[in-house]
């Protein structure tokens, strides 16, 4: 596998990387391994300092670590410095919670004096994607610094900048060097990795397919996995809005990242009665989306992370449109340098198109008109996805009832779906993969909840 940073806004290689080979695999694990077995013995206060410089370390270097964003995947420099202080912000959450998190929970029972441990299990094997480069990284990575499990990363091929400017950062920190390791491997290797017996977890997000491929080595090694996949999120807009309001806050909901989110926003269910006139406004907020260099702060459109992915996307529409769908706006690549792809919003999708359940992960858009709330929850529910969801009303009570019936694993009243708070759990159901990562029940995706009981 090529790990080589291709800047999305020029197509120019910018660097190419060398791969491991199994030597080097094998001095990672080794060095994981003793790690380990030394932080087995201790306490999970010990390395709450060097998580807390990990945070100080990402934003004194927001600047440099946000340019590596954009050259590797293309993100909107804007974007990029939001997403290096949310990571920073994960890593202060787990370094000033992690101990009580994992502090031993009493039982009551009649068994005797008896309670719960949290304990570390082994190296965690994570699998991470592009579009959040560090985000990904550090959802994982803090959790289980604080617990004690070291951490061995794949990340995606077009970032390799990234996965090294991340590693510089927990090297810089302090902390054990086999904390966290940066492996640029191919997928026969990561089978190899999963398999070894020192590697007790398996962390993923990415798409379906890769999930389905990585759970399944998981499973074949009986390894405890997370799999955060792809969504088809919806956004319920109700019939009492400010119809301008809600149709602004729905471009932005599927437009940041330039759509490449697996939480956007990706089928708006407009009830009927505003529904042509939603779309109006939907439509010229659409338009004042413009494309351009991601370090320039008037460009509010980026490019795709790459040709192959403009390239995909375009096929997709064409598809759905061949098959029935009406091409409400957009559509398209821009005769522009770059791998943009024109702001899209398809409606008339029937069930028997390709596209009602696909994921589109860039600027397209599907329109769904709902009869009333009962009508919005079916749409919503069709899906094989369960990521995500949002509901833009007046009346809370009324959103709040919908919000129960919705088949994801999250859903956000008035908002896009959050990911700017390290305290909210993050994760879904279906086709989207199981598992929950941040949060206070993150941290324990990978411990030993172990019973110590002692008799009357």
């Amino acid at each position: 596998m090529a790990y080589v940073t291709t800047y999305p806004y020029t197509n120019k290689v910018v660097k190419k990387y060398d791969s491991m080979s199994d030597e080097d695999v094998d001095e990672a694990l080794n060095k994981a391994g003793t790690l380990y077995q030394s932080w087995k013995n201790e306490p999970v206060a010990s390395r709450k300092n060097y998580l807390e410089n990990v945070s100080k370390l990402m934003l004194k270097n927001c600047d440099s670590l946000a340019k590596t964003i954009v050259q590797d995947m293309g993100k909107l420099y804007t974007e990029a410095v939001a997403e290096v202080k949310l990571s920073a912000s994960i890593a202060k959450y787990y370094a000033d919670n992690g101990e009580k998190f994992l502090e031993p929970k009493p039982l009551l029972t009649g068994a005797g004096n008896s309670w719960i441990e949290n304990d570390p299990v082994g190296i965690i094997m994570c699998v991470e994607p592009w579009n959040f480069p560090y985000y990904q990284l550090m959802r994982v990575f803090a959790p289980n610094f604080m617990v004690g499990n070291p951490v061995m990363v794949k990340h995606a091929s077009n970032c390799p900048g990234c996965a090294l400017a991340f590693e510089n950062i927990i090297k810089k920190s302090g902390a054990p060097e086999a904390a966290y390791q940066n492996l640029f491997v191919s997928h026969d290797q990561i089978a190899k990795i999963i398999a070894d017996k020192r590697v007790q977890g398996v962390a993923l997000t990415g798409s379906e397919k890769a999930g389905t491929h990585i759970a399944a080595e998981a499973g074949k090694n009986l390894k405890k996995s997370t799999m955060e996949l792809g969504g088809n999120d919806v956004m319920v807009v109700l019939d009492n809005v400010d119809v301008k309001k809600a149709a602004k806050l729905a471009a932005y909901a599927r437009l940041w990242n330039a759509g490449q989110v697996c939480v956007s926003s990706k089928r708006y269910i407009v009830e009927k009665s505003i529904a042509s006139e939603f779309m109006d406004a939907l439509k010229s907020e659409f338009a004042k989306y413009k494309p351009g260099d991601p370090m320039d702060k008037n460009t509010t459109l980026a490019p795709l992370s790459s040709k192959g992915a403009q390239a995909k996307l375009d096929e997709q529409v064409n598809e759905a449109v061949k098959n029935g769908a009406k091409l409400e706006y957009g559509g398209g690549i821009p005769d522009l340098d770059g791998d943009f792809y024109n702001p899209t919003i398809l409606s008339n999708i029937s069930q028997d198109n390709p596209a009602y359940h696909e994921e589109f992960f860039g600027p397209v858009a599907q329109f769904y008109v709902a009869d009333d709330d009962e009508d919005a929850i079916r749409v919503a529910n069709d899906s094989n996805y369960g990521l995500g969801g949002s509901i833009v009303a007046k009346d809370h009570k009324r959103a709040a009832k919908m919000a129960s019936k919705i088949d994801t694993g999250m859903v956000f009243i008035n908002g896009i779906t959050q990911v700017a708070y390290p305290e909210l759990p993050f994760g879904g159901i279906k086709r989207s993969g199981y598992g929950r990562e941040l949060g206070p029940n993150g941290i324990k995706s990978f411990v030993n909840q172990k019973l110590i009981s002692i008799t009357k």
